[in-house]
């Protein structure tokens, strides 16, 4: 039993550190692209500054393809942006964390965009939960990805609830929103990279949170179904009950 236990302890670890090296390779890659980039988007600033002010048709012309292009540029840019989040998303620097602190940090920092966009936030936080051994920084990016795919999927407004609990040796955080909902079919991709049914999504936002929360040995599910809206549940240990473990 314990050679078995040995072995996969070593397989794990061979397959950490060949997961490290490929998110190094392919965050290095997408910082280089970055760097070209921006000087394209940097000249075509300056291009478009030349040519703006013309009047004759041609001008014109110019101008409205020099614009198209800024905007690939900067679409290109975000898809980088979330790539190189996606990359980094199991580089955890853990310590003792309390979720309900993060939650309300988030809230704060989201009320007034949500505001904006007719959202309403309604959290339903357990008292006394339980510290998570995590990543902070990465939690709120989880909190943040899942927020989003919630504001999109709420055109016109409605209701994003968020909620903890304390369930044994583990706590629970629901991310629950009102608006239409999803198929099967769509429920069933959500998370593969780059999969997405809204117009110029990347399709890295809700990779990017399986990748955070599986990292923390922690699982997702989503449950949803049209005109029913949408509900995220993520489970992670809680600190004691991973003390108890590793004793």
């Amino acid at each position: 039993m314990a050679n078995n236990s040995e072995s996969q302890t070593s397989e794990q670890d061979l397959l950490r550190s060949q997961y490290a090296e490929i998110a190094s390779l392919a965050g290095g890659l997408a910082h280089e692209i970055k760097n070209p980039l921006s000087t394209i988007g940097m000249n075509l600033e300056l291009l478009a500054e030349d040519v703006e002010e013309g009047e004759t048709p041609r001008d014109r012309r110019m101008i409205q393809k020099i614009n198209i292009v800024r905007k690939e540029c900067e679409h290109l840019d975000d898809i980088l942006n979330a790539f190189m989040q996606f990359a980094r998303a199991g580089e955890l620097i853990t310590s003792p964390v309390d979720l309900n602190e993060v939650v309300l940090e988030f809230i704060q920092f989201y009320q007034p965009k949500a505001k904006d966009r007719g959202i309403e936030i309604s959290p339903h936080l357990s008292p006394d939960l339980p510290l998570v051994n995590a990543d902070k920084s990465l939690l709120r990016q989880v909190l943040m990805n899942l927020a989003l795919n919630a504001e999109q999927a709420m055109q016109d407004g409605g209701l994003l609830e968020i909620q903890t609990t304390a369930l044994n040796d583990s706590v629970q955080l629901e991310i629950i929103d009102n608006g239409p909902g999803m198929d099967q079919a769509t429920v069933g991709k959500m998370f593969e990279a780059f999969y997405s049914t809204k117009a110029g999504g990347n399709g890295l936002g809700l990779p990017t949170v399986r990748k955070i929360i599986e990292s923390h040995q922690g699982k997702i599910v989503c449950d949803s179904a049209p005109g029913s809206g949408t509900r995220f549940t993520i489970t992670l240990n809680s600190a004691d009950a991973k003390g108890k473990s590793d004793g």
